[in-house]
């Protein structure tokens, strides 16, 4: 591997991590197209590659910070982790079946659908959203 290739890593996983821990992204939002445009990983790959990651603990320390100011939720995170396994899982088989161009497209039409809901669907909420959704 080069320096090069390290560098461009380093900075990725930098970078992944600092907009992780500043407005709770995925890495995915990050690492995926860096590992595409910068590195030219197949859509797959950079997907499999991305995924690797969340197999280690890469956000306990962001989390740790969260959780200490009281903005964890622990219920919500495993109701999460329970649809998100059976949900990664099936996301898997039908992205390893679809030709590449078409997981390529269906990954940028997501990131675009969320960017544009974020800048101009803008929903009510309150610091204490959490917690009223849990108590219901």
């Amino acid at each position: 591997m080069s320096l090069q290739t390290i560098i461009i890593l380093i900075l990725t996983g930098i970078a992944a991590g600092v907009l992780g821990g500043l407005v709770g992204v995925g890495g995915g939002i990050i690492i995926v197209p860096s590992l595409v445009y910068f590195l030219s990983f197949s859509q797959k790959a950079a997907q499999g590659t991305s995924l690797g990651l969340l197999l280690l603990p890469v956000g306990i320390l962001g989390v740790l910070q969260y959780y200490k100011q009281g903005h964890v939720d622990f219920k919500v995170v495993g109701l999460i982790a329970i649809g998100f396994l059976a949900g990664s899982y099936l996301g898997s088989k039908v992205a390893l079946s679809l030709p590449h161009d078409t997981v390529k497209k269906i990954f940028a039409v997501l990131l675009i659908i969320i960017a544009l809901k974020m800048l101009f669907i803008d929903k009510p909420h309150t610091e204490d959203n959490v917690t009223q959704i849990i108590q219901i």
